[in-house]
């Protein structure tokens, strides 16, 4: 990624010469998740160099977070369905005055002025420009650059520490410890920052029905779902008879990291041989910090995960507008925290919070580059939002983890359900690699390494299941384990929610895995993927990407499948009078829409 820390505007002149800060009574609040791998600590940052530090405040009410969606999302709640406004998350949530008050006084006694402070709309944030030894001497870190051979540079301290009397009232500073694990490829940009993983969806290597542009008539009968995954394998699969009655009320989003987009001439392909009263059909883009459905760079690798997406999904909903969450620009992209921006404007860090090493920042200075406000708060959450993208838990702080966790539990309150795919490698991480016995990825490793953010309890993770070779959709499906293994497994981070209690009692107990806590979490105290209950998805699925119908598997379409899925039980509901389903993972699916 780009290294906007030394290019950042000139030291502010009005800054005050802080006073050295004691350090007695400090403890370590973070430690980097990962050592960064082929990148080189290149020298001490510049003592003179401008930080924009954010300082994240400990929110109030956090512990009853899952009490409070309970209510609204269990069927046997007198309470379920009566989802809060955005104002309720707004007013439950702000840190209280007394946190406030408590890091207010620590930045001001360790001398930085108090005109120097800003606090954030949503008083989520502490914000203040600080020279790097001004940063070091107040949170007792030690900041580097580090250098790719790419060319990338980014910033980065290895710990930092607070006072142990403030380490309650904060949550999580930036930017620290959080760094940037994976380089873009240089030939294409594809894998910006560590969290938009492209590794959902791969091209199979096996026959398939090939166009080199040419327009194919692709019989959709149910002969061959064992094969291949088609519209109308899924409908009998899920017993799916139901056409949408309240569209205009009802809303589907489809979450896209730039420079993944959508082709149209790949829709209408799909279109014309699946669905042909849908040939011309478009989703809504819903541009999040410059992002735009780019068509420049074409093929599998820039086009087959949104073209994959927006056919099944349209396909299954129609005629049901989907909403296209298409985020980041070409320089930057994006991250989860952008989109989570653009639907709740009290998450939205316009006035500090996110984190240069994982998050798209804008403006974008850069020339071509997003030049406006960040897009906060720009629409409303739609009531399904579905994202094929992921990335190693341990990639990522508990600290950062947790905060965006809370946020997706905040949409569940809303009345939003948010469905992640849980990658194809099993229990390993990307590219099929766990960890070794520092917790570092290792080609040999042996310690499972889970996903995220699909182990955060307040998200549905959607896994894949396959029809088995020589079976029909009349016959029970088995679990993805002969191309793909869907992803599974302990977190590492989250503890286990209520309603995952007697479900993993009930596996630990009765199906013991022959492992033990050097592979993985068996404590019995975490969560495990988020929901048991949404894992039933196409593995190998047919799909128009770049002028070819291909073959592609992988988990990328189980989420935008089982987001179709809920969106026509929320078209029911609509069009009973009643609500969106939210957070489904209490309950079972098809009990839901009753």
């Amino acid at each position: 990624m780009r290294f906007p820390s030394l290019t950042w505007a000139p030291a502010l002149a009005a800054l005050v010469a802080a006073l050295p800060s004691p350090r007695s009574n400090l403890v370590v609040h973070e430690k980097r998740a990962m050592e960064p791998v082929d990148w080189e600590l290149s020298r001490k940052l510049e003592p003179d160099v401008v930080l924009p530090m954010r300082f994240g405040l400990m929110q109030n009410n956090l512990h009853k977070l899952e009490e409070m969606l309970m209510s609204v999302s269990h069927p046997t709640s007198q309470s379920y369905g009566k989802h809060f406004s955005p104002q309720d998350v707004v007013d439950t949530f702000a840190p209280s005055d007394e946190t406030i008050g408590a890091v207010t006084r620590w930045l001001t006694e360790s001398g930085i002025a108090k005109e120097r402070l800003r606090l954030s709309a949503s008083k989520g944030w502490i914000e203040v420009n600080a020279t790097t030894a001004e940063v070091e001497d107040l949170i007792a870190a030690e900041y580097h650059v580090f250098s790719h051979p790419s060319g990338v540079q980014q910033i980065g301290c290895n710990s930092y520490s607070v006072p142990e009397h403030v380490r309650e009232h904060i949550d999580i500073i930036q930017p620290t410890v959080h760094f940037l694990h994976r380089v873009p490829r240089s030939d294409m940009n594809l894998k910006k920052r560590s969290t938009p993983e492209f590794g959902k969806i791969e091209a199979a290597i096996m026959s398939g029905p090939k166009t080199n542009g040419q327009q194919v008539t692709i019989t959709p009968g149910l002969e061959n779902c064992d094969k291949q995954i088609t519209l109308d394998c899924l409908r009998a699969l899920y017993s799916v008879d139901y056409t949408p009655q309240s569209t205009d009320k009802n809303t589907f989003g489809i979450l896209e990291l730039t420079p993944q987009a959508f082709l149209q001439s790949d829709l209408d392909m799909f279109f014309g041989n699946f669905s042909p009263s849908q040939v011309g059909t478009s989703p809504q883009l819903i541009s999040i910090d410059g992002g735009f459905a780019q068509t420049t760079r074409q093929g599998f690798n820039f086009n087959g995960e949104s073209d994959l997406d927006l056919q099944y999904a349209f396909g299954l909903t129609n005629p049901q507008p989907i909403l296209l969450l298409q985020a980041g620009d070409l320089i930057q992209g994006a991250s989860f925290n952008n989109w989570l921006d653009a639907v709740d404007g009290s998450f939205c860090t316009f006035e500090g919070g996110d984190d240069p090493t994982q998050d798209g920042i804008y403006p974008d200075a850069v020339p071509g580059g997003f030049n406006q406000p960040e897009s906060c708060g720009i629409i409303a959450p739609p009531f399904v939002v579905s994202a094929s993208y992921g990335q190693d838990e341990g990639s990522v702080t508990p600290f950062y983890a947790a905060r965006q966790c809370a946020e997706y539990g905040k949409l569940g309150l809303l009345g939003t359900t948010v469905l992640y795919s849980t990658g194809d490698n099993g229990v390993a991480g990307n590219g099929g690699i766990c960890l070794g016995p520092d917790g570092q990825p290792s080609e040999t490793g042996k310690q499972f390494s889970p996903d995220f953010p699909v182990t955060c309890p307040f998200i549905t993770a959607v896994g894949a299941t396959q029809i088995n070779p020589g079976s029909t959709v009349n016959d029970p499906e088995g679990a993805c384990e002969q191309v793909i293994f869907s992803g599974g497994g302990f977190s590492n981070f989250f503890d286990l929610p209520d309603y995952q209690a007697a479900q993993v009692s009930s596996f630990l107990t009765n199906h013991p895995p022959p492992f033990t806590s050097a592979q993985f979490n068996n404590s019995g105290t975490v969560s495990i993927r988020g929901s048991a209950y949404s894992r039933e998805s196409p593995d190998v699925t047919l799909s128009a990407v770049a002028g070819e119908f291909d073959l592609v598997f992988g988990t990328s379409c189980s989420a935008p499948v089982v987001g179709s899925l809920i969106t026509l039980i929320n078209d029911a509901r609509i069009t009973a009078g009643k609500g969106p389903v939210g957070f489904i993972n209490p309950a079972e699916v098809t009990k839901v829409a009753n």
